[in-house]
């Protein structure tokens, strides 16, 4: 996952790393940890909720790696 900070000001870049493969469970890509919706009107989205969609990408992977921990054990 790119790091970006959701406080820094200016443009906000899209969190996709070109690895686009969305997760049937979660329904986020495993790139970006976007939902596919937020991926279609990414362009379209103001800063302030671009922002807030980078806010929850942290949480959304630690979930995601937590489960398929406990998948693996």
């Amino acid at each position: 996952m790119k790091r970006y900070d959701p406080a820094m000001p200016g443009p906000v870049p899209s969190p996709c790393v070109d690895v686009c493969a969305m997760d049937s469970l979660t329904g986020w890509c495993r790139g970006c940890w976007r939902t596919l919706d937020e991926i279609a009107v990414w362009s379209s989205l103001d800063d302030a909720t671009k922002r807030m969609v980078w806010a929850a990408l942290p949480a959304r992977a630690a979930r995601s790696q937590a489960a398929a921990g406990d998948d693996s054990g």
